[in-house]
């Protein structure tokens, strides 16, 4: 299963990929991670030891140069990319993880050089079988193909409550419906109350949200101390635990 985690920063987008990979993992399944956010923060929430000294592929300019074949304004646009995700890939506690990052500068959706072997090397990878594969994007859904997107079995878009956020949904949901994603879903954080729960379900309906999860009392102190299991005793990892249960039966 292959299954895209989106949404506005800091609606806890990383986090949740984090401890779906924690529960799939727990509940049997190879689980390979992507992070493909700009902010490349899902090695530490993981807890993958020195994750400041993982590169994100995408700083490897000449690997890429050498590989899109650069020449002048030129590039090739099918490079040989098979062996990257195996020579890339890292593992801890039996999950894989590949960091991606992005392209920061010129519009996510640049013909650039670094863009396309992005989006190949995307491609590549959720291509691989007998894996879930959990993709942390960045906000948008821009740098996204279409023949990349219809290989997506979800797209979960965390939202939290506020109008913002709810914005950011529609921006993204309908993007994501035109490239060919199969089905797309908000899940709904850091609710503290039943208030919070029925603005959402008031503003999307209950047919759009995915899942909800409560505000983490926990997560503040995990921010101060690093220490991301602590996560694994909190009602929120039980929460999200539903989740990945409801993803396995769909």
């Amino acid at each position: 299963m292959r299954i895209g985690i989106a949404g506005k920063g800091g609606t806890g987008k990383t986090t949740l990929c984090a401890l779906l990979s924690w529960n799939l993992k727990d509940l049997g399944k190879q689980v390979l991670a992507v992070d493909a956010d700009p902010d490349t923060n899902l090695a530490s929430i993981l807890g993958f030891p020195e994750p400041e000294k993982i590169v994100p592929i995408v700083r490897m300019k000449e690997l890429i140069s050498e590989r899109m074949e650069v020449r002048g304004g030129f590039f090739k646009l099918n490079p040989q990319i098979s062996d990257i995700p195996e020579k890339f890939m890292q593992e801890y506690r039996g999950i894989k993880l590949i960091v991606m990052g992005t392209v920061e500068s010129g519009g996510s959706g640049c013909v650039c050089p670094e863009s396309t072997f992005l989006k190949r090397l995307l491609r590549e990878i959720i291509l691989r079988k007998d894996e879930f594969i959990l993709v942390d994007f960045e906000a948008g859904v821009e740098h996204l193909g279409r023949g990349i997107a219809r290989e997506f079995d979800f797209l979960l878009i965390v939202v939290e409550p506020s109008q913002l956020s709810l914005e950011s949904f529609k921006r993204i949901s309908p993007l994501a419906e035109q490239l060919g994603v199969k089905r797309i879903f908000a899940v709904a954080n850091k609710l503290k109350d039943g208030r919070e729960r029925d603005f959402l379900l008031r503003n999307l309906g209950k047919e759009k949200i995915f899942g909800f999860l409560s505000y983490s009392q926990v997560f503040s102190q995990v921010n101060t101390s690093g220490n991301y299991e602590i996560l694994r005793e909190d009602k929120l990892y039980k929460e999200v635990k539903e989740l990945a249960e409801k993803l396995l039966s769909d």
